[in-house]
């Protein structure tokens, strides 16, 4: 009998796991409509223990993974602190390993750092090898809020433009007001070059100078309406602390960008944002009091997911692997967050990159960064430093690819001929667009501050123009295959351009974009008809 189960076993081989999860045995029901999910995507789920120690549970995850078969790794329960004593705590924790800090402490972080990375790493090289990512709940309430609101993301069927839209609220470097303003620029380049036009960002600033800064005593505000809205990413640069970010800092003042009393205002129903904070300690999971990256994903209003970092971030190591996590995003097209994560940090650490995002921040890092004598060893820790506080196994929807043809060069006030070729059938949007690094008006100058009701509130009108890229568009019903559309160019259009295309069908959508210039409209001037006929009169 012993011989035919044998047999049996080598022509029907036991199916291997494609992902870990590590859970509390009492969390395990709440999780069941996840693992119904992931099985009915075809996943193959194999559970382990959360009682084992660390080396314990990487041990039985580098078992599993001996096969290549192997791909996810889920974390469910908080991290235990590594002060922890209660039992009853421990039954809920999962424990995390402590990495000792090699530069980041030159910026005054402490001494080690917490980081989920290392049961990721199969063959000691620091490198992650797997997609791995941390459900922080610390109750099965807690954990089904996060549950519902992955399978609330995942089957969404509203195909709107949410789906091609960023948040980018960045706080200030600090470093002088020169700086700062190359650095802001720095960051409009980056995002012109790093995300597709096809894509629509919003830009909020926290300097009161920039026409991106909203009236400062109401930012906090713009941040919960931009979470509530929705959108693809939500992205935060800047200064931060376990539970707040920045602050925009006025003369004789300071205003929150967001911080955790914020957190209970957040009611987004649908179209749930991935937060993306790359400041220090949003992220610091491990740590008794929950970070403010918790407290988001456990809200039921809040994002589904935050990568985050758990210590002292670094300004050059965060950009780096930031051009890497758009790149995955936008140019590779990773099909889960946490394969996006895996490679955006697998491909942070080589000396040179193909992302131009990536290759802007080496720039940028040999003339401002403090550390620059050490750029390879400040991108290694940030392998450590950016967690997922999410589930790695989160798919994510990119658009159909469509066609858009035009004239290279067109003069202002004519008509812009425009055909494309849909792949869906659905309602499109045309519009033509200024690049991001540019305007379509000229932003009031703002030398001095001014502590008035007046001035601050024109601050909103500013923020909007600014945000506000678009120069005309046309709404059209389109079927699968070739349309055109018409375009009229408005007489004050000016240099580089793009014409965007976003289609919303009933099951999917799609994009397109091409670059076009526009050039000043010629004016009929009787002055140059006489320098005309001079010239020929000199030939003759």
């Amino acid at each position: 009998m012993a011989s035919l189960v044998l047999v049996l076993i080598h022509v029907f081989p036991v199916s291997t796991p494609d992902t870990i999860v590590v859970c509390p045995g009492e969390f395990r029901h709440a999780l069941q409509p996840w693992q119904a999910l992931r099985q009915d995507q075809g996943h193959r789920l194999e559970f382990i223990s959360n009682q084992l120690s660390a080396l314990e549970i990487r041990n039985q995850i580098r078992q599993r993974a001996k096969d290549g078969q192997l791909q996810f790794v889920v974390l469910v329960g908080d991290a235990l602190p590594a002060t922890a004593q209660n039992p009853q705590l421990r039954s809920r924790t999962i424990p995390t390993h402590h990495v000792a800090a090699k530069v980041n402490i030159a910026f005054g972080s402490e001494q080690h750092i917490g980081s989920d990375n290392w049961y990721a790493d199969l063959d000691d090289d620091e490198l992650p090898d797997l997609a791995i990512g941390r459900l922080t709940a610390d109750s099965p309430q807690e954990l089904s809020v996060m549950v519902q609101k992955i399978m609330s993301h995942e089957t969404c069927t509203h195909f709107g433009p949410w789906r091609r839209h960023l948040d980018v609220v960045a706080g200030v470097g600090g470093f002088g007001s020169i700086t700062d303003m190359m650095l802001e620029t720095a960051t409009k380049r980056f995002l012109t070059d790093a995300i597709p036009a096809s894509y629509s960002t919003h830009i909020a600033y926290g300097s009161w100078r920039s026409p991106y800064c909203p009236d400062p005593r109401s930012f906090r505000q713009l941040s919960t309406y931009q979470m509530n809205r929705g959108g693809l990413f939500w992205v935060y640069l800047g200064h931060g602390e376990r539970r707040m970010l920045d602050h925009v800092r006025v003369p004789g003042g300071a205003f929150p960008i967001f911080d955790e009393h914020d957190v209970v205002g957040l009611d987004c129903q649908q179209h749930r944002a991935i937060a993306i904070l790359l400041s220090c300690y949003a992220g610091a999971f491990d740590e008794p009091q929950d970070c403010l990256g918790e407290l988001l994903l456990r809200h039921a209003g809040g994002p589904v997911a935050v990568l985050a970092g758990s210590r002292v971030t670094m300004p050059y190591g965060m950009a780096s692997l930031a051009a890497e996590l758009l790149d995955q995003y936008f140019q590779k097209q990773q099909p889960t967050l946490g394969e996006l994560l895996l490679h955006a940090k697998r491909l942070s650490i080589p000396e040179s990159s193909t992302s131009r995002g990536r290759q802007m921040a080496d720039m940028l890092a040999s003339t401002f960064s403090p550390t620059a004598g050490q750029l390879p060893e400040e991108r290694r820790e940030h392998l450590f430093l950016m967690n997922l506080i999410g589930d790695p196994l989160l798919r994510l929807r990119h658009p159909k690819t469509a066609r858009l043809e035009t004239a290279v060069k067109i003069t202002a006030g004519k008509v812009l001929q425009i055909s494309g070729t849909s792949p869906i059938t659905g309602t499109a949007l045309v519009e033509l667009v200024c690049r991001r690094d540019r305007m379509t008006f000229e932003p009031p100058q703002r030398p001095t501050y001014q502590n008035n009701h007046q001035w601050l509130s024109s601050f909103n009108d500013t923020y909007l123009k600014a945000n506000n890229r678009r120069w005309n568009s046309v709404v059209l019903a389109v079927d699968k295959g070739p349309f055109e559309v018409s375009l009229s160019v408005p007489a004050e259009v000016r240099g580089p351009c793009h014409a965007r295309l976003f289609i919303q069908g009933k099951d999917d959508f799609a994009t397109a974009t091409t670059d076009l210039f526009v050039r000043k409209e010629k004016v009929d001037n009787p002055s140059d008809d006489k320098i005309s006929l001079d010239s020929q009169r000199q030939k003759e």
